[in-house]
């Protein structure tokens, strides 16, 4: 199955917007996850991907800032069943 999730074109500050308000979305999903029960393993994973979330949302907000124009957004959800 594939959702399309986004599709269609946002000025810089919206693109913004949308980008830093989906990346908050899967940081608060990782943050959940980090319990006293969880493994370290499990643990160092889900913060390494915070920073990498992290540091994504920052690349994105210094590359469309720099954009006067409109920002075309696509983005699918594939769900395969395993």
């Amino acid at each position: 199955m594939n959702i399309k999730l986004i599709q269609g074109e946002f000025t810089p500050e919206e693109a913004i917007e949308l980008f830093a308000q989906l990346t908050q979305v899967k940081i608060r999903h990782h943050e959940s996850l980090i319990t006293k029960d969880a493994s370290e393993e499990d643990i160092k994973y889900r913060e390494t991907r915070i920073k990498q979330l992290q540091n994504d949302l920052v690349y994105f907000r210094d590359y469309v800032n720099n954009k006067k124009s409109k920002i075309r957004l696509d983005a699918n959800l594939l769900v395969e069943v395993l």
